[in-house]
């Protein structure tokens, strides 16, 4: 019996990889972005670290549009996004409404006897 060969197309591979990088970094810099805006609305900031990051954060910003246009990624990057803001959505939910949540568990459990629950422990 001869092993299949796994097709593996190493440029979607490749553009794959980057984009959820290129997401990450993303996301990253947004959460900085709001620290950096709490913190110079509490006066925690002197003129020229606000300056400076202001600087920072914009030269990563341009980074990540110069890496997605050149690597024509930018379709992935929205796309791995989306997919992520659904599994933030769908843990949020779940921890918003853990009711729903147990009966998940319970089902899951029906469907798959014999196999240990992470909440059994």
């Amino acid at each position: 019996e001869s092993a299949m060969p796994i097709e593996i197309d190493e440029k979607n591979l490749k553009k794959g990889l980057l984009g959820l990088v290129v997401a990450l970094v993303e996301i990253i810099t947004e959460l900085l972005e709001k620290q950096a805006l709490l913190r110079i609305e509490n006066e925690s900031l002197s003129d020229e670290e606000i300056e400076r990051l202001g600087e920072a954060l914009a030269d990563l910003s341009e980074a990540l549009e110069t890496i997605k246009a050149d690597n024509n990624i930018e379709d992935t990057v929205e796309s791995v996004r989306c997919g992520l803001d659904e599994v933030v959505d769908d843990v949020v939910d779940k921890l918003m409404n853990p009711a729903r949540w147990a009966k998940e568990v319970e089902k899951h459990d029906r469907n798959r006897p014999g196999e240990i629950s992470l909440l059994d422990s």
